[in-house]
């Protein structure tokens, strides 16, 4: 019976299959870029990662934090102590009165990490439609495609198609929301960052993109480097177990 009904719904599914969901039809896979820092030898451009803070900075911590990141990584960017110092200073961070113990906030420091723009999820939902921003700091490594998802989607606001509407009226974009076929469901709270017919979008997205690859891996150029001569050692020490199997069984296989 078992086998039974488990050929019959495989016949079923091969004979009346599903019908496709909007997102199915309409969803669009990530656009292919060229990044620097892609291959097995790639390098992450400072000037672009420093372009891509200053992206982060005018537009993206208005809505979404940078938790996981130390000011004081931004050295690696290329920036000086007194730099990163200016930087930090210029957010304000949670904090606590020393005296009353109430809590308030103060100007960053090196040692500080980047600081969400909403106290909880809570005012996090009232000032974006009832949705809350993600934190960014792993953004590039918990979804597919990394930053040519984020980059897909900082340039893929368009107007909803009317083959989608007539077709799926159901998912005509509502109030608050906005169309990208890059999105999981087509529609997102989150209005255009980026202007969608500046000239300079298309750099500004790719240059924040990097960014946080950078963010949420800052370690891959020295992994890069350490990955090399892990190979380079691997296919020796085969050669060389390979070349030792051949000295000790020489013999045996005479006999």
């Amino acid at each position: 019976m078992l086998g039974y009904s488990a050929i019959r719904t495989g016949y079923n599914m091969v004979s009346d299959p599903a019908a496709a969901t909007a997102e199915e039809e309409f969803h669009q896979h990530v656009k292919s870029v060229s990044f620097s820092f892609e291959g097995p030898t790639g390098k992450y451009d400072r000037a672009q990662l420093q372009r891509g803070l200053q992206v982060y900075h005018e537009v993206c911590k208005a809505c979404h934090g940078l938790t996981q990141v130390a000011f004081r990584d931004l050295a690696d960017l290329g920036y000086a102590e007194g730099q990163v110092k200016t930087i930090a200073a210029e957010y304000n961070v949670p904090s606590l009165n020393p005296e009353t113990g109430e809590a308030e906030t103060r100007k960053g420091t090196a040692a500080d990490k980047f600081p969400s723009p909403f106290a909880n999820d809570i005012a996090a939902k009232a000032a974006n439609n009832g949705a809350v921003p993600p934190d960014l700091s792993l953004m590039a490594k918990a979804r597919h495609g990394g930053p040519e998802y984020i980059y897909s989607l900082l340039t893929g606001y368009q107007a909803q198609p009317e083959e989608l509407v007539k077709k799926f009226p159901d998912s005509k974009t509502g109030p608050g929301l906005h169309y990208n076929p890059y999105f999981a469901n087509l529609n997102l709270a989150m209005a255009p960052p980026l202007p969608v017919d500046d000239v300079e979008t298309d750099r500004k997205a790719k240059d924040v993109s990097a960014f946080l690859m950078w963010a949420a891996e800052p370690k891959l150029e020295n992994r890069h480097k350490s990955g090399i001569p892990a190979l380079i050692f691997l296919i020796l020490f085969t050669w060389l177990t390979y070349m030792s199997y051949q000295v000790i069984w020489a013999d045996k296989k005479k006999h």
